[in-house]
């Protein structure tokens, strides 16, 4: 039996709006390392108005860009690009890409795949010099993903929660 992958030319990635705010929480804790909560905390918790605040500060910052992918009228995906000016290098840009997901159903489908290329050209508009990324380390699947796409696992990431 051959299953058959939708067409990536149908998947149109665009700039994030307001209503899209509660889908993207959704994707960002389905994709979640450890997710525990069941389907209605997620729906409940991705209603909270924090949300929409937060998607206003990334939206009034001029380095911060928050996409979604959508697919025959549906969000099934979503990452964040943040521009970082720097001295390193001359001065070399770096984007960061965050907050990676595309929803558990539509996986292995070239969505992620999609995404990234379109990161990737983003980055290369905005006269970027490195690419660089995190992920969970519990996150396996989406290591081999990143790799397959050519980023390399060059450092140790840390962090503190304050």
């Amino acid at each position: 039996m051959t299953t058959s992958l939708p067409d990536t030319d149908a998947i149109t990635i665009r700039v994030a709006r307001r209503d899209d705010v509660s889908r993207i929480a959704t994707l960002i804790m389905q994709g979640a390392a450890k997710q525990t909560m069941t389907d209605a905390e997620i729906a409940a918790e991705a209603a909270h108005p924090a949300y929409l605040e937060a998607f206003a500060a990334v939206l009034a910052s001029p380095d911060n860009t928050l996409f979604v992918a959508e697919q025959a009228g549906t969000v099934v995906g979503t990452f964040q690009i943040t521009l970082i000016p720097g001295l390193v290098a001359r001065g070399r840009r770096r984007a960061k890409i965050e907050s990676v997901h595309v929803a558990p159903e539509r996986r292995g489908q070239g969505i992620g795949a999609v995404m990234m290329r379109h990161a990737v050209a983003f980055a290369r508009e905005n006269e970027v010099g490195l690419v660089e990324l995190t992920s969970n380390k519990d996150r396996i699947d989406a290591h081999r993903f990143y790799r397959n796409l050519g980023f390399a696992q060059s450092h140790e990431g840390f962090k503190l929660a304050l």
